[in-house]
């Protein structure tokens, strides 16, 4: 169902696009928009190794939420910020697209327990976050990747 990679040699291993996963901060989420428009926007996520979803907060309302209910099919990419070559003037990127469905995430406490996992992964300020939750929980709404694909690949900008 999901096309193999054309130049496979610049495939990264499963566990590479795992890593890129867990440690980058945001990526950017593709859904089915308005008038079947493709819509894109930058957002942080956190993956989660026990079940392998990755993890979404936003507001109630709006254009993503719209969609998101209209089209459960979406696409996310995460891409570390590369590293250049002694004397070369390109960049070696690595980037992972995530093919999967979206599912809306109901209990409460499942909500705010990943919200504090998520917040962690910019601060370690308890306090901080506590509030962040006890004040923008309760109108958190909570989505989920389920992958149903997963590709990385390291790119030569040359």
């Amino acid at each position: 169902m999901f096309r193999n990679m054309l130049r496979s040699r610049q495939q990264l291993p499963e566990e590479e696009c795992i890593e890129l996963l867990k440690n980058e901060v945001r990526g950017v989420l593709s859904v089915l928009g308005d008038e079947d428009y493709p819509y894109g926007m930058p957002i942080n996520h956190y993956y989660c190794e026990e079940d392998g979803k990755i993890y979404f907060h936003s507001g109630q309302k709006g254009h993503r939420t719209d969609s998101m209910r209209r089209h459960d099919k979406a696409s996310f990419c995460v891409y570390d910020s590369g590293v250049q070559k002694e004397g070369h003037w390109s960049l070696n990127i690595r980037s992972v697209i995530v093919f999967g469905r979206i599912e809306f995430i109901e209990d409460q406490e499942t909500i705010y327990s990943i919200c504090r996992k998520l917040c962690h992964k910019f601060t370690d300020d308890e306090a901080y976050i506590e509030d962040e939750i006890r004040t923008a929980g309760p109108r958190t709404l909570m989505f989920a990747l389920v992958p149903e694909h997963i590709s990385g690949k390291l790119v030569n900008e040359a």
